[in-house]
Parts: C-alpha cells; structure tokens; sequence
C-alpha cells in the first residue's frame, strides 16, 4: 500500500454545483473532475480541470461531495489548489493556489 499526503483542495459550493452539471450531461458517467497544472514558468503555475476517467496512479480526493483527480505530476503544485466560480467582476472559475503565492493575478 502506497503511503503519501492527500493533496488539499478547497472549492466553492457554486463551482461544485457548475461541475456537478456538467457532469451531468456527459454520456459516460465515470468522469471525475481532473486538476491539473497547465504550464509552470518559475514557481509559479497556472491551473486547469477537465473530466477524466481514473487512472491508476491518480489521487482521488472529495471535496463538496466530488471526486477529484489528482495526478502524480507536478502533485506539489496542486496541493493547496482553490476553486470557485465567481459571479463578478467577470462570471466563470477561479482556479489558484494560495499556498503556493499564487493568488492569480500577474
């Protein structure tokens, strides 16, 4: 049995419930939510998701009811992660990692 941390996330109410639908309208109902760092420069990341299926080496971890994957690429960079979806000033998800001083903006 392997033995390491579990990767912290935290998400907003509203992102779960924009995830949960559009999990919703996926055909195949084995999709999960995964995390994912999109390009690094420096230390600092910059973060993606999409729906995937589990993969062996994957973390999976629940935050507000979802199953998140995580993978073991660039893990330290997505433990920490923050989700929401934002209303204002622009409607959509935020996806940053304040333990890692990236709040998102540069």
């Amino acid at each position: 049995m392997r033995c390491f941390p579990l990767t912290k996330i935290e998400m907003n109410s509203l992102a779960a419930k924009k995830i949960r639908e559009a999990m919703e309208q996926q055909e195949n109902k084995e999709l999960k939510l995964r995390v994912s760092v999109d390009h690094m420069h420096g230390d600092h990341a910059h973060y993606g998701m999409n729906l995937d299926t589990q993969k062996p080496e994957d973390e999976v971890v629940t935050v507000q009811g979802l199953e998140v994957l995580v993978g073991p690429e660039h893990k330290e960079m997505l433990d920490g992660l923050s989700i929401k979806f934002l209303l204002y000033p622009q409607e959509g998800f935020k996806i940053t990692n304040p333990a890692k001083n990236n709040h998102g903006d540069h």
